[in-house]
């Protein structure tokens, strides 16, 4: 009868320690996870710093590009408004 008993003890035990090296091992990819994750983010941190120098010249070059953009919009608009305002003297001049 006591046999039994330890048996079924030592199955439990079996079990509880399968339980315990599954969670275990869980655990270390969990950090092997997150080593990685620091890894990338500080290689993207250094490529980002590397890219900054770039990022600046880049970031003149589309100040530029929108400024000139929007000196291009303004002619535009000012040609439209000449225009129109050609429409309405030609019409004025017309009409008398």
């Amino acid at each position: 009868m006591m046999m039994k008993k330890n048996n079924k003890m030592m199955l439990l035990l079996l079990m509880l320690m399968k339980m315990v090296m599954l969670l275990i091992l869980l655990f270390l990819l969990l950090l092997l996870l997150l080593l990685l994750l620091l890894l990338l983010m500080i290689i993207i941190m250094k490529i980002i710093m590397m890219m900054m120098m770039m990022m600046t010249v880049m970031m003149m070059m589309m100040m530029m590009m929108m400024m000139m953009m929007m000196m291009m919009m303004m002619m535009m608009m000012m040609m439209m408004m000449m225009m129109m305002m050609m429409m309405m003297m030609y019409v004025l001049i017309s009409s008398k």
